[in-house]
């Protein structure tokens, strides 16, 4: 069976807030907008390296920074964006190719990723940070917290 492009609970376009720590973020959003854990990943070490909260009928990815992808949150000390948009496209080779044709500069490149999806990552011309994506295979929870543990083994 195909997986849909976009995952099923998904929007088109989903925010991801980049937090130094994302355990208490979850708290501050479920005490403060009544947010709904829908997924949360651990890498080898116990740190969360991604979670999904649900608001209303909307998706919130919150990640932790990523220094060597210089991915800050704004608490630190020249933190820059705190977000970043997620976007599920039909077909993301021809979106990533036109982005970059566009002017966007490329900061992931595109690959299959481990979450299932294909994906790479830009900034647009303006400074701001997108993933793009296709999703490619469906898996489950265990599946993705596998996969997220392997992944980042070797994240400090």
């Amino acid at each position: 069976m195909k997986s849909k492009a976009i995952p099923e609970g998904f929007h088109s376009l989903i925010t991801d807030l980049v937090v130094r720590d994302v355990k208490a973020a979850v708290e501050f959003y479920e005490r403060a907008f009544g947010a709904k854990k829908r997924r949360v990943f651990h890498g080898s070490d116990g740190s969360i390296v991604h979670a999904e909260i649900q608001i209303g009928d909307s998706i919130l990815m919150l990640s932790p920074e990523f220094p060597e992808h210089n991915v800050f949150s704004p608490q630190s000390p020249g933190g820059g964006a705190s977000a970043s948009m997620f976007m599920y496209v039909e077909d993301v080779d021809a979106v990533f190719a036109k982005a970059v044709s566009s002017g966007a500069t490329v900061t992931m490149p595109l690959a299959d990723v481990f979450w299932g999806d294909r994906a790479g990552g830009i900034v647009d011309p303006f400074g701001h940070r997108w993933m793009l994506a296709t999703h490619i295979k469906d898996l489950s929870d265990e599946e993705l917290e596998k996969a997220a543990k392997a992944m980042f083994t070797n994240k400090s």
